[in-house]
Protein backbone atom coordinates (compact mmCIF):
# COMPACT_ATOMS: atom_id res chain seq x y z
CA UNK A 1 0.00 0.00 0.00
CA UNK A 2 2.84 2.49 0.52
CA UNK A 3 4.44 1.58 -2.41
CA UNK A 4 0.82 3.08 -4.57
CA UNK A 5 1.05 5.62 -2.14
CA UNK A 6 4.32 6.92 -3.25
CA UNK A 7 4.02 6.22 -6.99
CA UNK A 8 0.73 8.39 -6.96
CA UNK A 9 2.89 10.97 -5.25
CA UNK A 10 5.06 11.23 -7.66
CA UNK A 11 2.91 11.02 -10.41
CA UNK A 12 0.99 14.06 -9.23
CA UNK A 13 4.39 15.52 -8.71
CA UNK A 14 5.50 15.47 -12.00
CA UNK A 15 2.64 15.80 -13.99
CA UNK A 16 1.56 18.69 -11.13
CA UNK A 17 4.67 20.75 -12.01
CA UNK A 18 4.62 20.28 -15.58
CA UNK A 19 2.05 22.95 -15.87
CA UNK A 20 2.67 24.57 -12.29
CA UNK A 21 5.34 26.78 -12.97
CA UNK A 22 4.57 27.64 -16.64
CA UNK A 23 4.08 31.36 -17.19
CA UNK A 24 0.88 32.53 -19.74
CA UNK A 25 1.44 33.50 -22.95
CA UNK A 26 0.94 37.82 -21.78
CA UNK A 27 -1.34 39.91 -24.22
CA UNK A 28 1.20 42.34 -24.74
CA UNK A 29 4.16 39.84 -25.47
CA UNK A 30 7.39 41.58 -26.61
CA UNK A 31 8.05 39.99 -30.02
CA UNK A 32 11.47 38.34 -29.74
CA UNK A 33 13.47 40.74 -32.22
CA UNK A 34 12.14 43.84 -30.00
CA UNK A 35 13.42 41.70 -26.92
CA UNK A 36 16.72 40.76 -28.33
CA UNK A 37 17.10 45.20 -28.67
CA UNK A 38 16.02 45.19 -25.25
CA UNK A 39 18.56 43.16 -23.94
CA UNK A 40 20.96 44.76 -25.88
CA UNK A 41 20.39 48.24 -25.01
CA UNK A 42 19.94 46.94 -21.23
CA UNK A 43 23.51 45.36 -21.52
CA UNK A 44 25.01 48.75 -22.84
CA UNK A 45 23.75 50.96 -19.99
CA UNK A 46 24.20 48.81 -17.39
CA UNK A 47 27.98 48.38 -18.77
CA UNK A 48 27.75 52.46 -19.09
CA UNK A 49 26.83 52.31 -15.38
CA UNK A 50 29.64 50.18 -14.12
CA UNK A 51 32.34 52.25 -16.04
CA UNK A 52 30.93 55.57 -14.87
CA UNK A 53 27.96 55.74 -12.63
CA UNK A 54 28.09 59.23 -11.64
CA UNK A 55 27.93 60.72 -14.95
CA UNK A 56 24.35 58.75 -15.50
CA UNK A 57 23.40 60.32 -11.81
CA UNK A 58 24.60 63.62 -12.49
CA UNK A 59 22.29 63.40 -15.42
CA UNK A 60 19.53 61.50 -13.65
CA UNK A 61 19.54 58.78 -16.24
CA UNK A 62 18.38 55.07 -14.76
CA UNK A 63 19.81 52.55 -17.71
CA UNK A 64 15.96 51.03 -17.25
CA UNK A 65 13.60 53.38 -17.67
CA UNK A 66 15.56 54.95 -20.63
CA UNK A 67 15.24 51.63 -22.66
CA UNK A 68 11.60 50.79 -21.10
CA UNK A 69 10.64 54.80 -23.11
CA UNK A 70 12.90 54.25 -26.10
CA UNK A 71 11.07 51.06 -26.43
CA UNK A 72 7.66 51.97 -25.73
CA UNK A 73 7.44 49.59 -22.71
CA UNK A 74 6.53 49.34 -18.92
CA UNK A 75 8.45 47.18 -17.05
CA UNK A 76 5.74 44.51 -16.53
CA UNK A 77 5.38 44.10 -19.78
CA UNK A 78 9.29 43.65 -19.95
CA UNK A 79 8.81 41.24 -16.49
CA UNK A 80 6.18 39.06 -18.02
CA UNK A 81 7.86 39.28 -21.55
CA UNK A 82 11.26 37.67 -20.02
CA UNK A 83 9.83 35.13 -18.03
CA UNK A 84 7.45 33.99 -20.84
CA UNK A 85 10.74 33.74 -22.90
CA UNK A 86 13.05 32.36 -20.23
CA UNK A 87 10.30 29.31 -19.20
CA UNK A 88 11.39 28.02 -23.17
CA UNK A 89 14.95 27.57 -22.35
CA UNK A 90 16.28 26.83 -26.10
CA UNK A 91 14.16 29.69 -27.15
CA UNK A 92 15.87 32.18 -24.75
CA UNK A 93 19.10 30.91 -25.59
CA UNK A 94 18.29 31.46 -28.87
CA UNK A 95 17.38 35.02 -28.14
CA UNK A 96 20.50 35.30 -25.49
CA UNK A 97 22.94 34.46 -28.34
CA UNK A 98 21.40 36.86 -30.65
CA UNK A 99 21.92 39.12 -28.19
CA UNK A 100 25.49 38.38 -27.54
CA UNK A 101 26.31 38.59 -30.95
CA UNK A 102 24.93 41.87 -31.65
CA UNK A 103 26.98 43.23 -28.45
CA UNK A 104 30.01 41.63 -30.63
CA UNK A 105 29.14 43.62 -33.55
CA UNK A 106 29.07 46.27 -31.80
CA UNK A 107 32.48 46.14 -29.52
CA UNK A 108 33.84 45.18 -33.36
CA UNK A 109 32.28 48.95 -34.49
CA UNK A 110 33.49 50.88 -32.02
CA UNK A 111 36.98 49.36 -31.80
CA UNK A 112 37.62 50.34 -35.70
CA UNK A 113 36.03 53.91 -34.33
CA UNK A 114 38.55 54.31 -31.31
CA UNK A 115 41.62 52.99 -33.56
CA UNK A 116 40.42 55.62 -36.24
CA UNK A 117 40.23 58.48 -33.63
CA UNK A 118 43.42 57.26 -32.57
CA UNK A 119 45.08 57.54 -36.28
CA UNK A 120 43.79 60.48 -36.44
CA UNK A 121 45.15 62.12 -33.03
CA UNK A 122 48.62 60.66 -33.85
CA UNK A 123 48.27 62.46 -37.52
CA UNK A 124 47.35 65.85 -36.08
CA UNK A 125 49.69 65.50 -33.01
CA UNK A 126 52.53 64.30 -35.73
CA UNK A 127 51.79 67.59 -37.80
CA UNK A 128 52.32 69.73 -34.57
CA UNK A 129 55.28 67.99 -33.93
CA UNK A 130 56.85 69.10 -37.98
CA UNK A 131 55.27 72.39 -37.89
CA UNK A 132 56.86 73.31 -34.47
CA UNK A 133 60.04 72.02 -35.15
CA UNK A 134 60.45 73.68 -38.34
CA UNK A 135 59.32 76.70 -36.45
CA UNK A 136 62.05 76.57 -34.64
CA UNK A 137 64.54 76.15 -37.31
CA UNK A 138 62.88 79.17 -38.69
CA UNK A 139 63.37 80.89 -35.53
CA UNK A 140 66.98 79.54 -35.42
CA UNK A 141 68.06 81.00 -38.75
CA UNK A 142 66.41 84.11 -38.51
CA UNK A 143 68.77 84.60 -35.37
CA UNK A 144 71.25 83.69 -37.02
CA UNK A 145 71.69 86.51 -39.78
Amino acid sequence: MKKVIIYCLLLVLVFGCSEFGKPKKPDNLIPEKDMVAILVDLAVLSSAKGVNKMTLQNNGISPEEYVYKTHKIDSLQFLNSNNYYAYKTENYEAILKRVEDSLKSLKSLYQIEVEELDTKTVNVKTTEVKKSSTDSIRKKSRKVK
